[in-house]
């Protein structure tokens, strides 16, 4: 039998019926449903497909939060030999028409009325898209070529299954199965081709790394556009029988964490930072003798974490005080941010401060950093449980090959690898030169295999002395700091480095109140001071050359909406220094400064 994610979805279902494959919350219950009712769902859908005229090859868009229906979708597009073509929620119309022409899908499932309305500002302009489905729970929508969800599921009464059946026979190794956009931070998104193959053996490849099974559960959450979150909520279930809970909505996260208590759970920095600044504040203040015992908790905390990550076992002493700190302290924090079931703890997407994978470790919660890209399927390096080192990413998942070429580029072979850009043939040639996948980071590799990342190839800064300077570590560095959200260094062809910030607004209003600041607290110069202390202490981890000489706050956070970050929150410098390049002329007008 063939070994694809579809075949595994039915042979899953096949080995485990009754099992939970996913639970949704309806009515203030968690309601489960199994991989027997899961499969016939995604064949109901598959048929359905069928009748619209859905060919070998073709793409399905989906557009929408997490949810059911958006896997089942997808999953029904490579079940009829199609493929899969996520949308971001937070795209305008515009680039929902580009995605939606580009991929030359012939329907979309869209999740909510809002979603439609980007769709049909733009409807006449789409040569290609033919239908239109609804997800559950919309009102009908009076529009031609426009499907609610059972009116969908009804038009595959007229296609018998063994029509699936016949189109499973055509989904092979080499066929494509997903597209997924990259929310790139210049130009338009190009469409990274993957296929069942790639899929498969990276499923696979990742569950070597941490091994999970039926029992295991995690909260899927983050976009599913993004290769990341489609491995752990869509290929990783179908391959191994992981049970998937979907969140309610990004505003309901905390909760909806709290009542799961996953043992999987995957965040970007910005979620485990959040939670980091959540503990923080509560441990300032808690009363002293409670804050004692929570700091010798955290320091028996850390000495276990670092021998953990190096594969060591811990004497009988340790493990005594190991076992009082969790009863004590752990067990109660991390039931409190729904971790308490957490066996796997994984960072990926960007880069994550030292500090808190360092926080997280004295808490007993061990993050495992992960890299990799969409054209790789998601991971390259992984930090493994007992093998890991805070400030790398790990070394590189069996069966894969990493090198560092001469300019420092990181280089990648294997067979997660993409088939290229769809339409972008010379795209396509730029990254992929003789097998390798130039990955456009930069980094290195120590002795043991362990990937440390550098920088970005394409977003190194030259100063006007000359100087190559990667921005990404100066601005991680001045993230560290409990007081900066967001840090964007600037410098090219200028004579010094500076940075334009985000202001934590949470730490900042939390410090105004225990300080009694008033008026206008970024102005405040107590503030001013602390952030002036930050860059300071950045800025002695770098030689003279890279440190940030002169900063500004800037006046409001960096958006999705505004162009300012991709919908994987990564900054797009350009538009940075175009909306704030009054500000950012003001630091280099002081002829002292340099």
């Amino acid at each position: 039998m063939s070994n694809t994610i579809p075949h595994r979805l039915r042979e899953r279902a096949r080995l485990h019926p009754d099992l939970p494959a996913y639970h949704v919350k309806q009515n203030g219950v968690w309601t489960s449903t199994s991989w027997g009712r899961f499969v016939g769902e995604v064949d109901e859908a598959t048929r359905a497909l069928l009748a619209l005229g859905f060919e070998p090859g073709q793409a399905v868009a989906i557009l929408g939060f997490n949810r059911p229906e958006w896997v089942i979708a997808h999953h029904a597009g490579m079940s009829a030999a199609g493929a899969g073509a996520g949308i971001y929620t937070t795209c305008s119309a515009e680039e929902v028409a580009y995605i939606l022409e580009h991929s030359e899908a012939p329907i979309v499932f869209l999740e909510n009325r809002s979603q439609w309305e980007k769709v049909k500002a733009t409807r006449n302009q789409l040569s290609k898209l033919h239908h239109v489905v609804m997800m559950k729970g919309v009102e009908p929508i009076s529009e031609e070529g426009v499907l609610g969800w059972d009116e969908f599921l009804e038009r595959g009464q007229s296609v018998g299954p063994e029509a699936v059946a016949e189109r499973l026979k055509l989904v092979t190794d080499d066929r494509l199965a997903t597209l997924i956009y990259t929310s790139g931070t210049t130009g338009p998104p190009k469409a990274v081709m993957l296929s069942h193959h790639n899929l498969a053996w990276t499923a696979s490849g990742a569950l070597q790394v941490v091994p999970l099974g039926p029992d295991d559960s995690t909260l899927s959450y983050l976009p599913l556009s993004h290769i990341a979150e489609q491995m752990f909520t869509i290929h990783a279930p179908a391959t191994i029988g992981l049970q998937v809970y979907f969140a309610e909505s990004m505003e309901k996260l905390a909760d909806n964490l709290k009542e799961v208590q996953p043992t999987l759970l995957f965040g970007v920095p910005r979620v485990w930072e959040k939670i980091h600044t959540g503990i923080t504040s509560k441990l300032k203040d808690a009363p002293a003798l409670r804050k004692k015992i929570a700091e010798w908790a955290m320091a028996t905390g850390s000495e276990m974490t670092h021998l953990r990550n190096r594969g060591e076992e811990p004497r009988w002493g340790l493990r005594l005080r190991h076992k009082i700190a969790d009863r004590v302290v752990f067990r109660k924090v991390k039931a409190a941010i729904g971790l308490s079931k957490a066996r796997y703890c994984v960072s990926g997407a960007a880069p994550i401060s030292r500090d808190v994978l360092e926080f997280f470790g004295s808490l007993d919660v061990r993050i495992l950093e992960v890299y990799g890209q969409s054209e790789d399927c998601g991971p390259t390096t992984f930090n493994q449980p007992n093998k890991a080192r805070f400030g790398t990413v790990g070394p590189a998942i069996p069966g894969l090959e990493l090198k560092i070429a001469e300019d420092g580029e990181i280089l990648v072979r294997g067979p997660n690898v993409f088939m290229g850009y769809f339409k972008d043939k010379a795209a396509t040639e730029e990254v992929l030169v003789d097998g390798w996948l130039h990955s456009g980071d930069l980094g290195s590799i120590d002795d043991a295999g362990f990937l440390t990342i550098t920088g970005r190839k394409k977003e190194i800064i030259i100063t006007a002395g000359g100087k190559n300077i990667a921005p990404k570590n100066i601005e991680a560095a001045l993230k560290d700091s409990p007081w900066i959200a967001e840090a964007v260094v600037i410098g090219d062809r200028r004579r010094f480095l500076s940075a334009v910030l985000v202001l934590d607004s949470e730490h900042a209003e939390r410090a105004a109140k225990e300080r009694g600041w008033h008026g206008d607290v970024a102005t405040h110069p107590e503030l001013q001071a602390e952030v002036q202390r930050a860059v300071d202490h950045a800025n002695q981890k770098f030689a003279r050359v890279e440190q940030v000489r002169a900063w500004r706050l800037l006046p409001r956070p960096l958006t999705i909406a505004d162009g300012e970050l991709t919908p994987t929150l990564k900054v797009k410098r350009r538009k940075v220094e175009q909306h704030f390049s009054t500000l950012i002329e003001s630091m280099y007008a002081d002829p002292n400064i340099g």
